[in-house]
């Protein structure tokens, strides 16, 4: 396997002679010109919105090795994705120095993240061959998004199918690896429909670390007839839906409270269903009607064959109805949405409980100077059943410069109610605080946005100043982890994100490298332990490099570097070369080629070399 690993790096020395392949144009990241960031608000491209967004296409998604969302994550400079254990397993996503608590999951615009736990926000049931592009927006999300958009958003968009086809794949390699996938599309004249299926399953890199994941996934689309929806717009009104199933059984090898508990063991089913209803209210009014639902089931076991030792089993759901409306008038664009939804969550350690919430929001895009300064200031104002109400306000600007820069900056409060976990748990080593305020921050940023023939660039400077944020502390080693309100956490620091499209270099396609340098400042005791807030990353590099050397062989290798605070810094290379012909794909990939030996908690050591090949066909109608 080592010889192999460095045969798939040193193929593109080999590459550089080849000189016949001809030059695509796709961007592959950052497309900032392609779409507008999938939201019911007010809607902008990328390069328009006042925010830092980072956008992770197919094509990336292709080109990188991985077998689950989250290993395409961790590509991305900014985003702190700490795996425990392989293939999408289980991983807490951070953004900018947050705790995975902060971050909010989307799938197609609806909510993912747990009140339970934030363990479970990345339960994502979607094969990595669905998805059509992920949206990344780093900073204050909460005047948009709602609470647990702390400190970003990660949207999570899957294909809508443009042709009827139907694709699979077999993917085997070390440990007894086998992954499965099905997918299919149909289109029709008004409707279009997606589906997948996948099987991933490894006896595991050391001991109890095995795992078997199921996902399932369905979406459809319908667009209506009904010319009095229309109102002579060339938008027409469109009926949506999607359903999603996965299913997680793991060995559980050091993942909670310390790395001497090997034996732990967890099984999680998490679904999600929707229906979305998109239409017009006149000419300039643009209307959305969505109901949702989500279930998570989680049973964990302290000793794998003795559950009656300590056993934890806990169902929540989360439900709800969502209106949003857009007008377009003389003074620019207003956005006007309500969110009522009811959690209800049973377990033998937390109890029963429910919790209600109404969430309301009001902004407006004011367009000035020509339309190149475009000004959004907004509010948005929510209420608990088991906390106090907040209000929430923030103003994004972005101005266009000139035709290649533009220049933008936000700034605005945001917010987080503590998990059920965080509150009630009970636990040999952990004990939740019902005392738990919620977490309150200001978050500002601005920076500058560049793309000129295939170059493309974003620098930024950010700051959050966060008030009674969570984290689970301890004095000593022996004393049990408790959730406690850090009076004040303050971050800041630099991303810098660049994507160079080589159009005149055929062998090459693309590269990309980030950047992100974080400073967190505490008035917490230094002799403090801290699980999850004080974890954070010093600094971050990703790189990546894709060739394309004919017009069947393709080839890319990921890198990545990571200082954290309270661990060893670690680099990390992946590689995988593709060769497709015609409806035929065949590639091997390999993970950690260095065989680095790493940790991204401080918790739970991850695998070392990994090799994977793998085979797929599509049949197109």
């Amino acid at each position: 396997m080592k010889k192999l690993s460095l045969l798939l790096l040193l193929v593109p020395i080999i590459g550089l002679a080849q000189d016949t392949t001809k030059i695509t144009n796709d961007p592959v990241i950052f497309t900032l010109k392609e779409f507008k960031i999938e939201t019911d608000r007010i809607s902008n491209t990328p390069k328009e919105v006042g925010k830092s967004v980072i956008v992770i296409n197919s094509e990336i998604i292709k080109n990188t090795p991985a077998l689950s969302i989250n290993e395409v994550l961790v590509q991305v400079a900014g985003v702190d994705i700490r795996q425990r254990g392989a293939n999408g397993v289980q991983a807490d996503a951070g953004i900018r120095g947050s705790t995975f608590d902060q971050v909010l999951v989307l799938l197609n615009g609806v909510r993912m993240s747990d009140p339970q736990t934030g363990h479970h926000s990345l339960n994502i049931p979607v094969d990595v061959s669905a998805i059509e592009r992920i949206e990344i927006i780093k900073g204050a999300g909460a005047r948009v998004y709602g609470q647990n958009a702390l400190a970003g958003v990660i949207n999570i968009v899957t294909k809508v199918p443009n042709s009827t086809f139907l694709s699979a794949k077999a993917v085997g390699g070390d440990f007894n690896l086998s992954d499965f996938t099905i997918t299919g599309g149909l289109r029709k004249r008004n409707s279009r429909h997606l589906f997948s299926i996948n099987n991933s399953a490894s006896t595991g890199y050391r001991f109890n670390t095995d795992y078997n994941i199921t996902n399932a996934f369905y979406s459809g689309s319908l667009d209506s007839k009904n010319k009095f929806m229309k109102f002579g717009s060339n938008k027409k009104p469109r009926l949506t839906w999607q359903a999603a199933f996965t299913e997680r059984k793991f060995g559980a090898n050091g993942f909670y409270s310390s790395p001497a508990f090997k034996d732990q063991y967890e099984e999680v089913q998490t679904s999600a269903v929707s229906l979305k209803y998109n239409g017009k209210l006149s000419r300039k009014t643009d209307f959305s009607v969505m109901g949702y639902w989500r279930r998570n089931q989680d049973e964990y076991v302290f000793l794998r064959f003795q559950p009656e030792v300590f056993r934890n089993m806990h169902i929540n759901n989360i439900g709800g109805i969502n209106f949003n409306m857009v007008n377009k008038n003389k003074l620019g664009e207003t956005g006007f949405g309500v969110d009522v939804s009811r959690v209800w969550i049973q377990s033998n350690n937390l109890g029963n409980r429910i919790r209600n919430q109404q969430t309301a929001f009001l902004e407006h895009k004011f367009s000035l100077i020509k339309n190149r300064l475009k000004i959004t200031p907004g509010v948005q104002v929510s209420n608990f059943s088991d906390f106090e109400g907040v209000i929430l306000p923030g103003i994004d600007a972005n101005y266009k410069l000139n035709k290649v820069i533009n220049l933008y900056a936000n700034a605005g409060y945001t917010y987080r109610v503590p998990t059920y976990t965080d509150l009630f748990y009970q636990g040999r080593t952990n004990i939740g605080n019902e005392s738990l305020n919620p977490e309150v921050a200001l978050s500002y940023e601005t920076g500058v946005k560049f793309i000129h023939k295939g170059l493309t660039a974003q620098i930024s400077y950010f700051v959050r100043e966060g008030n009674n944020i969570i984290d689970w502390t301890r004095t000593s080693p022996l004393d049990p982890w408790q959730p406690n309100n850090l009076i004040k956490l303050n971050t800041s620091g630099r991303d810098i994100d660049v994507h160079w499209s080589v159009y005149k270099l055929k062998w090459l396609q693309f590269v990309r490298a980030g950047f992100t340098y974080l400073d967190q400042t505490t008035t917490v005791d230094n002799g403090l332990l801290s699980l999850y807030a004080l974890e954070n990353l010093n600094f971050q590099a990703t790189g990546a490099i894709a060739f394309k050397y004919t017009d069947f062989i393709t080839h890319s290798i990921n890198y990545r570097y990571s200082d954290r605070v309270n661990l060893d810094d670690y680099s990390i290379v992946d590689t995988k070369l593709s060769i497709k012909w015609k409806a035929l794909d065949v590639f091997g990939e390999v993970s950690n080629v260095l065989n680095q030996e790493y940790k991204e908690t401080n918790l739970v050591i991850m695998p070392g070399r990994w090799f994977r090949i793998g085979v797929g066909y599509t049949f197109r109608k």
